[in-house]
């Protein structure tokens, strides 16, 4: 199979997933898309309600402005991988508990697999605290290491993480907007070097 068929694979159990509580009251469970050859994924942390009635990860207010600022970094949605550490809604998207993260998060590690980005962007907290356990870096809240670049081996792949604000953050708080596109900023400088953009 190639890297599309298995990704779809990934997909097809996503959707007929019962390994948690969650599957209960999900409209749609949201595997992720994008290239299945990207060199840059991006993981958040879960679906909200716009994602839940789509089935697909960032299209509501926050995925519009993720959008903007990859379009700002030189990047469409098809040129990259876009997922999420939980693959359905928590009710009211409310914060993702350990047991469902424990339970989901094989899903995300086989997606990072079959894929082999070269560069994992993650947004926000739950994202950065899942790949930072992979790989023993210590993480105390994603202030302190937004906007760094740490490479790592993660899954047998030699990555480089780029940890920063998930972008709802930013649409409740103007600070964190502003931080945001400075690590975007920051982030293409960085791809344009490693000659991925």
């Amino acid at each position: 199979m190639n890297k599309e068929e298995l990704l779809e694979s990934v997909a097809s159990e996503i959707r007929a997933c019962t390994k948690c509580s969650l599957w209960k009251a999900r409209r749609n469970a949201v595997p992720g898309e994008g290239n299945a050859k990207a060199r840059v994924m991006f993981v958040g942390e879960a679906p909200g309600f716009s994602e839940d009635l789509q089935g697909r990860p960032f299209v509501g207010d926050a995925g519009k402005f993720l959008e903007t600022l990859l379009s700002d970094a030189g990047f469409s949605r098809t040129d990259v991988f876009i997922c999420n550490v939980l693959k359905c809604r928590p009710p009211k998207n409310r914060e993702p508990q350990i047991v469902e993260i424990e339970a989901c998060t094989p899903y995300l590690d086989r997606q990072i697999e079959i894929i082999k980005p070269k560069v994992i962007v993650t947004l926000g907290n739950h994202s950065t605290a899942y790949v930072f356990s992979k790989v023993n870096i210590t993480f105390s809240g994603i202030t302190a290491v937004h906007g760094k670049f740490f490479n790592a081996k993660l899954l047998g792949l030699s990555v480089l993480l780029f940890p920063t604000f998930h972008p709802a953050a930013a649409l409740y708080n103007p600070r964190y907007k502003e931080l945001l596109v400075g690590d975007f900023e920051l982030l293409k400088k960085e791809l344009v070097r490693l000659n991925l953009r």
